[in-house]
């Protein structure tokens, strides 16, 4: 432990350049592990729960490069989230009533070329948001679509009129 020690340098922010150059190395391999260990569902179908699981990894794995956090500690804490994460994903898969609660719902903004005000407006999403949206899937005008839906994941999925 004390040549581990000797090669991360101390947890007080003064570590050399070589300690921190150690502590990269290790720091990289370990989120990579991290990545590896919650799936790739963390980072390609980014929900609220995923960007705060990537927000709190990259935070811990920035304070144990620079020193600001205890190294083993902060590793430590780093796995119990990915952990975490990874088994209420698999958890969601098990139960709808927590999956609709941690991923949300999709929700329908177009049903055969009528737009639901209402529904942009709790999403707050404006016109414009919805037009890109289109726009997005070849679509010009909403009433070119049969369905156009807010998925999970923030991005509006379209399904075009028939002969559209």
């Amino acid at each position: 432990m004390e040549t581990i020690r000797a090669l991360i340098g101390p947890d007080t922010g003064e570590a050399s350049v070589l300690q921190l150059c150690v502590r990269a190395v290790v720091l990289f391999a370990f989120g990579v592990a991290c990545i590896r260990i919650a799936g790739r569902r963390t980072f390609s179908q980014i929900s609220p729960l995923d960007i705060v699981v990537a927000l709190i990894i990259g935070s811990n794995i920035s304070r144990a490069m620079t020193g600001k956090a205890p190294f083993f500690p902060g590793l430590a804490a780093t796995l119990v989230v990915v952990v975490l994460h990874r088994l209420l994903a698999m958890a969601t898969l098990r139960w709808n009533v927590l999956a609709r609660w941690i991923k949300s719902a999709p929700v329908v903004l177009v049903r055969d070329g009528v737009v639901d005000q209402q529904a942009l407006a709790r999403h707050g999403l404006g016109a414009g948001d919805l037009a890109e949206g289109l726009r997005m899937e070849r679509i010009e005008r909403a009433e070119d679509a049969r369905l156009a839906t807010l998925e999970a994941g923030g991005k509006i999925s379209v399904v075009p009129k028939a002969g559209g």
